[in-house]
């Protein structure tokens, strides 16, 4: 049995949706579909979590052991504080190379998403929706390089949420949030590539 460990934030853990439809758990669904065998998703996250935050929760879990592999998605709570770019940049790096750690040193067993764009959403009415997107690319530009530097995996889903980010059926309850509707498409972009570089 393959083993799963996913970091992140509310994106993560699935904030005001049942755990069975977060995207870490849709996407083991879908790999069992696939006939690749995979345990309870391990996840380390919690919604409103920064960087540095998660950094402290993995400290604090003492994890030793290794993963077959591994999910991260995190930064959108650096951008809502205003963080600095170039600290997102350098903390985003030790995370990822945290990662790479857990995936016993196997770059290609490491997926980062990139983060979504929340400033589409009913929660960000009044807001500077322009500016938020501004940002929310910086960010993502920043991850993806670094992300690729270290030849680990990148998934794009910032399209998918800025596409359903205002449709109801898409959105927990908070009009902030995805629904398991939108956690189902990570996962169904995630799955192939998983599949492909844990059976090549």
């Amino acid at each position: 049995m393959l083993t799963y460990l996913a970091l992140g934030d509310s994106y993560t853990i699935g904030e005001l949706v049942p755990k069975e439809e977060n995207f870490p758990h849709q996407l083991v669904q879908l790999l069992h579909k696939e006939k690749t065998e995979v345990t309870e998703p391990v996840i380390i996250a919690v919604t409103g979590w920064t960087t540095d935050e998660l950094a402290a929760s993995i400290r604090e879990h003492a994890l030793h052991e290794t993963f077959s592999f591994v999910t991260l998605l995190i930064g959108v709570n650096n951008q809502y504080r205003g963080r600095d770019l170039d600290n997102y940049k350098k903390e985003f790096t030790e995370l990822l190379n945290q990662a790479i750690v857990f995936a016993n040193g196997h770059t290609q067993h490491v997926f980062v998403l990139s983060i979504p764009d929340w400033g589409v959403t009913p929660f960000a009415e009044g807001r500077d929706r322009a500016q938020i997107a501004k940002e929310i690319d910086a960010y993502n530009a920043a991850n993806k390089n670094i992300t690729l530097a270290h030849k680990c995996h990148y998934l794009d889903i910032t399209d998918s949420t800025r596409k359903n980010g205002t449709n109801p059926e898409f959105l927990a309850e908070d009009g902030l949030h995805p629904s398991g509707k939108e956690y189902g498409v990570w996962a169904e972009r995630l799955a192939p590539m998983v599949a492909k570089a844990l059976n090549p």
